[in-house]
């Protein structure tokens, strides 16, 4: 994953991740709930998929570690956080951009059928 850039497709759980961290820091076990939300319980993203994928990410930089806690007093401090990076967020935006166009190709191509 070091060599990709925002023009390279994404794989499932990378594209996940980045929508649980686009709207907020989190810590990997909210991330696999967000993720579970996200995908009305559709993506179940075990603890090595979601903890390889990230060391993978932060790697590309698509991620990092945030300083972030949500309360110290009510957190764990062992909590690791991850937030989006500027390059994680364009990777992001490129790749729903090429859902639209499929969307959108998909969509015309059924329209057209139909007549």
């Amino acid at each position: 994953m070091s060599g990709k850039n925002a023009n390279t497709p994404l794989t499932p759980a990378v594209l996940h991740i980045l929508l649980a961290l686009s709207s907020s820091a989190k810590h990997g076990y909210a991330i696999m709930k967000q993720v579970e939300a996200d995908s009305s319980g559709k993506v179940n993203m075990g603890p090595g998929t979601l903890y390889g994928s990230i060391r993978r990410m932060t790697d590309a930089g698509l991620i990092r570690e945030s300083s972030k806690r949500v309360d110290p007093e009510l957190d764990d401090q062992r909590r690791v956080y991850y937030e989006i990076t500027g390059k994680g967020q364009e990777s992001l935006d490129a790749e729903l951009q090429r859902y639209r166009e499929v969307l959108a190709v998909a969509q015309a191509g059924r329209a057209h059928a139909g007549r």
